[in-house]
């Protein structure tokens, strides 16, 4: 059997405010609206029987929401009402398992980056350029939730291709 490359189509990030970060998004990442808010609680439907058989017997109501980046990638953002959805105490907990970050290309990854700032985000790193002499370049930022948003100014592929191990 064959393997091939796998495309990504979406990342899911939980939020306090699932209308506020729908607006934010939308205005300062430039993601199309796709749907929702969409309230699920426990209603009989196939959404709820989704979302309770993935989250367990814990999970009573919530809300998702799809938008969609330039490249089709989905951001999926969840607010969870029962139990309700909490600010981690430590977002930028790089050496434990799991995702901890989702990256944007902007090749005017400076004004992205105040945008970002502007909107009630933040700018974590200073923008680093990644090979001395070279036009690339990535800074750590995080929306108003505490979701660490990394931008690069171009594609992983042409900022790391043909560079050996």
């Amino acid at each position: 059997m064959e393997y091939h490359p796998l495309p990504v189509t979406h990342v899911g990030l939980t939020v306090t405010d699932i209308e506020a970060a729908t607006a934010w998004y939308a205005k300062v990442l430039c993601c199309r609206h796709i749907i929702g808010p969409l309230h699920i609680t426990d209603d009989g439907s196939q959404m709820w029987k989704v979302f309770r058989g993935i989250f367990g017997e814990r999970f009573q109501e919530g809300y998702v929401c799809h938008l969609a980046t330039a490249n089709g990638v989905g951001i999926e953002l969840f607010q969870f009402v029962t139990p309700r959805s909490e600010p981690a105490e430590n977002n930028f907990a790089y050496w434990k398992t799991g995702v901890f970050h989702f990256c944007l290309v902007d090749p005017e990854i400076e004004a992205l980056a105040k945008r970002i700032a502007d909107a009630g985000g933040k700018q974590r790193s200073d923008v680093w350029t990644l090979f001395e002499g070279e036009a690339f370049k990535a800074v750590y930022c995080e929306d108003p939730w505490g979701n660490l948003i990394e931008v690069y100014s171009h594609s992983t592929e042409l900022m790391y291709a043909n560079r050996g191990k």
